[in-house]
């Protein structure tokens, strides 16, 4: 594989724009990528994922959606990963080639959900039967037991992992189970894997313990404020970092209070850019105009340290 440049920071699990009849908006996506680029410094992206209801689009639309990303981003964007998990192996491995084509900058997988592996072996079968369509491109596991159920711990994955996935490169860690996550880096004293966390409302926690980085709905809408976090935590100004935490933490707190998801995420981004993300698709269904008001004022009552 040609050298690469090193995924670290945030990365925004990129929401799907919809028309209000349900099908994908593809002409929202160069104004979505110069938004994200201009007003939050986030240059890059994970499409496709959870927050893009991946598992709810066709295969088709997912081939759509990660071209438009890769053409709208490029000069833009430092990474766009492609989401290309699926419930059964060929779409999965149709998605990777795809992926490959495309010039995406890594590709990741999530466990199968419906019939789930049960052991490390199993699914790491699974995953090299993906990875290897992309003989050249990152691989990246994308580790999200609450959603999934699967609970195999990422730190039994990683051993010999690289012998069997000559591509791999990390591991985006969707869940709040610390001690797996610093079992980990630990392991990784090299180096040579990345770790993207996924818990928005616990990243100084995961960063404290060595991640590279993060995977996040948040970061779409809170990028900038999220980047000055790093960059406070960085110096180090621990007091600083924790005060961004504290308060995403509390705008978090209170809309997961309201209920909040995939539904209420892209009502909450369309308030915030201007940006028509459209509803989500069944079965998910669009955010109450109440969650819009309430979460609206939450947000703009929180005072950030850097005086927005």
């Amino acid at each position: 594989m040609a050298p690469r440049k090193k995924l670290k920071g945030l990365v925004a699990a990129t929401i799907t724009p919809m028309t209000p009849d349900g099908k994908i908006n593809l002409p929202v996506i160069r104004q979505y990528v110069d938004y994200l680029v201009n007003e939050q410094n986030v240059k890059n992206v994970f499409v496709n994922g959870t927050t893009g209801e991946g598992l709810s689009l066709s295969i088709q639309e997912r081939k759509q959606l990660a071209e438009e990303w890769m053409c709208q981003g490029k000069d833009k964007l430092d990474h766009v990963i492609i989401h290309v998990g699926a419930l059964n192996l060929p779409e999965c491995q149709e998605l990777a080639r795809h992926a490959a084509a495309i010039g995406a900058d890594g590709i990741a997988v999530i466990a199968p959900f419906f019939f789930k592996p049960t052991n490390k072996d199993e699914l790491v079968a699974f995953l090299q039967k993906v990875a290897s369509e992309a003989p050249e491109v990152p691989f990246y596991y994308y580790h999200i037991p609450p959603l999934t159920g699967v609970k195999i711990r990422v730190e039994e994955l990683l051993d010999g992992i690289k012998a069997q996935i000559p591509t791999f490169q990390g591991v985006k860690f969707s869940d709040t189970d610390l001690l797996d996550l610093a079992q980990c880096i630990h392991k990784n004293e090299t180096g040579e894997f990345e770790f993207l966390y996924g818990v928005d409302e616990q990243l100084l926690g995961a960063l404290a313990l060595g991640a590279n980085g993060a995977v996040g709905s948040t970061y779409n809408y809170l990028g900038r404020q999220t980047n000055l976090m790093l960059q406070a935590f960085a110096k180090p100004d621990f007091a600083l970092a924790q005060r961004y935490q504290f308060l995403t933490g509390e705008f978090l707190s209170f809309v997961i209070k309201l209920g909040f998801g995939v539904a209420q995420t892209k009502a909450v981004m369309t308030s915030v850019s201007g940006i028509p993300m459209g509803p989500p698709r069944l079965p998910l269904v669009d955010a109450s105009s109440e969650f819009v008001v309430k979460a609206k004022a939450k947000l703009d009552s929180i005072v950030w340290p850097n005086g927005d």
